[in-house]
């Protein structure tokens, strides 16, 4: 297989399978050069063709508390007093600013995943029926 840019999920197939077959070729070698080529060319393939969208900032907040053994009252001095640390554990408050800044900070969150909109509260905005325009009165104008 000539290494090329890969456009089409048959294409992919191909790669994959090449690089199966040559997979414990030594670095350094021509087929080890191939190997890291054909990688490379998969990679940038998939993150296109299967973007992964970020976590919403709730779960990366219970992931966190998960690796690090951490209960809700432990992220106290993050987001304050225990209820607001239930309200938004629970998705009825929206991190703010300084919450946010403190949990990259702190639980080292990644800050393009904290200040991203909650799913619960995308969910109410878009469940949010439009406003209504008044229109004016007859002869008011």
């Amino acid at each position: 297989m000539k290494p090329k840019v890969i456009k089409t999920e048959a294409e992919h197939k191909a790669a994959l399978a090449r690089i199966d077959s040559i997979f414990d070729a030594r670095p350094g070698t021509a087929k080890g050069d191939e190997l890291e080529l054909l990688l490379l060319l998969v990679e940038t393939f998939e993150e296109r063709a299967y973007p992964i969208d970020p976590p919403d900032p709730i779960d990366a907040v219970r992931f966190r508390m998960e690796q690090q053994g951490l209960k809700p009252k432990d992220l106290v001095s993050y987001i304050g007093s225990k209820s607001k640390v239930s309200e938004v554990l629970s998705g009825r408050r929206p991190l703010s600013l300084p919450m946010i800044r403190r949990l990259v900070a702190g639980l080292h969150i990644p800050a393009e995943v904290a200040i991203r909109a909650t799913t619960a509260a995308r969910a109410r905005r878009a469940s949010r029926k439009p406003r209504r325009r008044r229109l004016p009165a007859a002869g008011s104008r």
